[in-house]
């Protein structure tokens, strides 16, 4: 406890901060599902809850009005309740964003009364939250035309469904409840009037285990793994890779049922979840905060008033810092910390503070796309002055140079003397200094606080001098803590492979602090080494990047478009291609080292076939400085102006690569190089470059999902290291399953090192995967029990179930799709390691084959599921694992040229052509068009200009039909179907879409022009 009397404290806090299971709670030894359901039901009543009797809509809807008009202390008449419901309750409007925008941004509503007077009406009190009525309900039954589901339970807030649980008995994969939501909200949330779409967030469960989710998941899933675009904002994927454990304050996960449901479900803590700890970003996605997020802002926030109420401002007692570490979320948790430190009546104004100007942009689009217009950002000091002077900027973003200039230029003003919160981000980098000192200097009633990944301790403090400090001599005590260890166990962040390439013998007993002399930088620089190491990487960039793998990503652009009143407005929007693998960076010591390796990359890329080259960018400022201990000195991403002119020549010469390789027109002058900066940050980001050149920048503070691999030639130490592997871990799909770390240097120690320091002594077994041998041959994990390895699997698969057929009955079928599921995620787990190629059991024609197989059964039982069976509830199919394997129709038409130079007559490759599309989730459908042009060849053909012109005639043909037959105006129609394929997505209302209908009488009482525009807009997507 602080030194000084407690004034304030929060007595419901949302996250617990011990979790210990209550005494006497004892485990069954079998629960059924409808147990399971029966026993948290029994306790959400003991925690209050009212069970509601409730299984059908009219129920539903009579329940919602008598609950909303308690709320409100007020009774509808008939007419007010039906013009209400109708519409502001269940709209025909926007489906699930609107219905999330309408709890979470406009939960109040207008009422028009019979009597013509307006009244507000609440749908959820987010200022007394004790005031919303909380009901149970199971067994709801929901149904269209063609589907009928029963749902488990559900929680009612007023009367709306915002909380939805799915059980399965113990020992079911808990994926099989997350497919099970995932199959309603695509057949029966929107039945009805569509009350189930206000479903907030989601709770799956087999008892064991249990984790929560909101209604579209996490923001980082664009759509990655198979998604569309609508409106020309992304649509989440549901991927269970982004469900979240919840946990108390020491981040002990609360997984069992029971004890879940007396934390999570508790009143106050879901109520706040709901109505405080949920985001609804400006692309339309609801995100759930994770326990630490939460944990960490309400004891930021509880810090500021303590020390309010006891006078402490100003001094580190009213402050602290965030350890969350790097790829955790620390910018929403610092969003949602600014946000309620401005609902504090006494805060004048919360800065954000970042050291420098890209961080300053980047942190400023973030909190735009949480809430449009949240923050104030600013280029220059004058900008920021004229901010601090104004009563409507409350939350400010700036970088620690403007607002040191700010304090040098105003030696007094106003903001002095009034209560502010100074956030700083990456509080482990450059606020240790001068400007540091000086501004804290000149306010006076300050809450000052830090988030950092990587703390500073008195072990990793860098360079020499008595000023120097550490993180908590700086910020104040340690708020809250959640670390790499923490991270990766809970799925937040990947863990890392690690190679160590030798290229150097190493002298051993190296003094940690001994710096390398000038004969073995020499020797580090050697053309040999330099042409060694280069080759090393172009020999197994495919393997470390998974180049013959697929998956689809949403890419960002900027698209130019003319606005109603003639002038051009830029808009953001994402457009889904399909990706071969990741991309990668090469971090070098030195910028002689970056120069060295970009030539030589040109050099013996030269001699390799276009299609084999990389595309490769290089970026650096200022030399760094050798001798510090983390090897990570900071570049300005604005100016190259510190560089030497042949350094300068060097990256000028660099630069016109890069403008002739994507047709920009860059280079380091003053006005051009930060744009630079910036466009080289998009195209990582959209995985247009394929190998990035960095002596220091992009090694901190830069987050790219595509980026799985660092190539490492530089000297690392402590937070240095941690944050430029942490370049690598971002979670994206399932294909991604490590991030890939291949040291040139002898960072073995170094890394052990920083582990232990910010993780704890055991982290290595958690953050560093396993050796080959173990995922391959099988190991014994730490309780005994033997895990299967790849070729164990293997043998298992040839000898139970040979790849001549599908596997007769449904007990052998889910056991086949059971072992193949796990064959496939240890595929991906092993296809980055050397050896797997040459050692897999499993030939390319028998992977194939069984892939076929897999697919043909996911077909049948979906089909089966849609003639009513749940069939498939309890199977867990690796689509997206399927699809990175996936052939594409370049590789079919390699095939199909073989097949031509047969002059059409090798039946062998006809075979391999059919298997390739068999196997191929994607190709499938298309199995009878491209066979049909395989058939039309000649041994003349010219087949990739036969196949534009086949393809292109087949598209017109089609296209046509639907405009034929739906009556629709030609021109406009072509017209807006190539700006759909240009935009990357169909717009689905407004003028556009009317201008290509056909004309309709309005008078007609037959005629249903809203039914013919729904059936023409599901054509063109579906021919889209």
């Amino acid at each position: 406890m602080e030194n000084y009397d407690l004034i304030s404290e929060n007595k419901e806090s949302t996250v617990v901060a011990c979790y210990e299971r209550p005494e006497g709670v004892s485990e069954e030894s079998y629960q059924s599902e409808a147990q399971l359901e029966s026993r948290l039901i029994k306790q959400l009543k003991a925690q209050g809850y009212e069970y509601a009797d409730i299984t059908e809509e009219q129920e539903l809807i009579g329940n919602l009005r008598a609950q909303i008009e308690a709320l409100n202390g007020y009774r509808f008449t008939e007419g007010e309740w039906a013009r209400f419901f109708k519409g502001e309750i269940a709209t025909d409007q926007g489906g699930i964003e609107q219905k999330a925008m309408t709890i979470q941004q406009d939960h109040i509503k207008t009422l028009r009364r019979d009597d013509g007077t307006d009244r507000n009406i609440m749908l959820i009190d987010k200022h007394d939250i004790h005031a919303n009525r909380l009901q149970v309900i199971n067994q709801y039954k929901a149904e269209t035309v063609t589907r009928k589901n029963r749902y488990d339970v559900t929680i009612l807030v007023n009367g709306l469904p915002l909380v939805h649980i799915e059980l399965k008995r113990r020992g079911i994969d808990i994926r099989e409840a997350f497919n099970q939501i995932d199959r309603y909200g695509r057949d029966t949330f929107c039945s009805g009037s569509g009350l189930f779409e206000y479903v907030q967030l989601f709770v799956i469960s087999n008892g064991t285990l249990t984790k929560y989710y909101s209604n579209t998941t996490r923001m980082s899933h664009i759509r990655e793994t198979g998604g569309h675009v609508h409106n020309g904002k992304p649509r989440l994927c549901h991927s269970f890779e982004f469900t979240n454990y919840w946990a108390d304050a020491t981040n002990k996960p609360i997984t069992d049922i029971d004890d879940f449901t007396s934390t999570f479900f508790s009143r106050h803590t879901l109520l706040n979840v709901l109505t405080r700890y949920c985001v609804l970003t400006e692309q339309q996605l609801l995100l759930a905060m994770r326990p630490y997020q939460i944990a960490a802002t309400e004891r930021l926030i509880n810090r500021i008033e303590i020390a309010h109420n006891s006078r402490k401002w100003g001094k580190t007692e009213g402050g602290g810092y965030v350890w969350h570490t790097t790829g955790s979320g620390k910018t929403l948790t610092s969003f949602k910390a600014a946000q309620l430190a401005t609902a504090l009546t006494y805060i004048d104004k919360v800065f954000f503070v970042v050291d420098r100007k890209d961080l300053d942009y980047q942190t400023m689009k973030e909190y735009d796309r949480f809430q449009k217009g949240a923050a104030n950002g600013n280029t220059s000091t004058k900008e920021l002055t004229a901010q601090i002077g104004s009563s409507k900027s409350k939350i400010i973003i700036t970088t620690i140079q403007k607002l040191s200039n700010f304090v040098r230029q105003n030696k007094s003003h106003d903001i002095y003397q009034k209560e502010v919160v100074m956030i700083f981000d990456e509080c482990h980098r450059s606020q240790f200094g001068q400007m540091h000192r000086d501004i804290t200097a000149k306010f006076r009633r300050y809450y000052i606080f830090g988030f950092t990944g990587t703390p500073i301790f008195t072990e990793n403090i860098t360079g020499t001098g008595t000023t120097l400090r550490t993180t908590d001599d700086v910020f104040g005590r340690r708020l809250h803590t959640y670390t790499i260890v923490d991270a990766i166990r809970d799925h937040n962040v990947l863990p890392f492979r690690l190679d160590y390439v030798s290229t150097v013998r190493e002298k051993e007993n190296i003094p940690d602090e001994q710096v390398y002399d000038i004969e073995r930088n020499a020797a580090l620089n050697a053309p040999e080494r330099i042409r060694n190491v280069t080759k090393y990487i172009l020999d197994n960039f495919d393997k470390q990047t998974k180049r013959r793998e697929t998956y689809s990503f949403s890419t960002l652009a900027n698209v130019e478009e003319i606005a109603k009143d003639g002038r051009k407005k830029t808009e953001e929007i994402r457009t889904k291609r399909s990706i071969n693998g990741f991309n990668a960076m090469l971090a070098t010591q030195s910028i002689d080292s970056a120069k060295l390796y970009y030539t030589e990359l040109k050099r013996q890329m030269a001699c390799l076939p276009p299609n084999k080259r990389l595309k490769t960018a290089i970026i650096f400022t200022y030399a760094s400085n050798e001798e510090l201990r983390d090897g990570m000195d900071d570049e300005n991403p604005d100016s190259a102006d510190g560089l030497d002119q042949s350094s300068r020549d060097f990256l000028d010469k660099a630069i016109e690569d890069y403008n002739a390789m994507f047709g920009t027109s860059y280079d380091t002058s003053a006005d051009k190089f930060p744009n630079y900066y910036k466009d080289v940050s998009l195209r990582m980001k959209n995985r247009d470059i394929d190998l990035l050149i960095v002596v220091n920048m992009f090694l901190t503070g830069f987050d790219a999902t595509t980026l799985n691999t660092l190539w490492v030639d530089k000297n690392l130490r402590y937070h240095g290291l941690l944050q430029a592997f942490s370049r690598t871990n971002r979670i994206l799909n399932s294909v991604k399953n490590a991030g890939n770390i291949v040291c040139f240097r002898n960072l073995e120690e170094a890394t052990n090192k920083a582990l232990a320091l910010f993780g704890d002594k055991d982290a290595h077994s958690t953050v560093i995967l396993r050796k080959f041998e173990d995922y391959f041959f099988g190991y014994d994990d730490e309780d005994g029990k033997h895990v299967k390895g790849y070729a164990e699997m293997i043998t298992e698969l040839k000898e139970k179930f040979p790849a001549d057929g599908l596997p007769a009955g449904e007990k052998a079928q889910k056991a086949f799709i059971a072992l193949f599921g796990s064959i496939l995620r240890a595929a991906n787990l092993l296809s980055c390691f050397e050896r797997f190629d040459a050692e897999n059991p499993l030939s390319e024609r028998e992977r194939q084959d069984y892939t076929s197989l897999y697919i043909e059964l996911r077909e049948q039982w979906k089909r089966q599921g849609k003639a009513g069976e749940n069939i498939n509830d309890d199977v867990i199919f690796e689509m997206e694992l399927i699809k990175q394997m996936e052939v594409t129709i370049d590789y079919i038409l390699y095939l199909v040229g073989q097949y031509r130079d047969s002059h059409c007559r090798d039946t062998e490759i006809k075979l391999r052509i059919t298997k390739a599309i068999d196997s191929s989730p994607d190709m499938r459908d298309k199995k009878k068009l491209i066979m049909q042009f395989v058939d039309s060849l000649t041994p003349d053909s010219s087949v990739d200009d036969e196949w534009l012109r086949y393809v292109n005639g087949k598209k017109r043909e089609e296209f046509a039909c639907i405009v034929e037959e739906e009556h629709l105006r030609k021109g406009k129609a072509v017209e807006f179907i190539e700006r759909a394929f240009v935009r990357g997505y169909v717009p689905e209302g407004g003028m556009e879409l009317a201008s290509i209908m056909p004309p309709m009488n309005p008078f007609n009482p037959q005629a249903d022009r809203a039914g013919v525009m729904a059936r023409v807009l599901d054509r063109i997507k579906a021919f889209f």
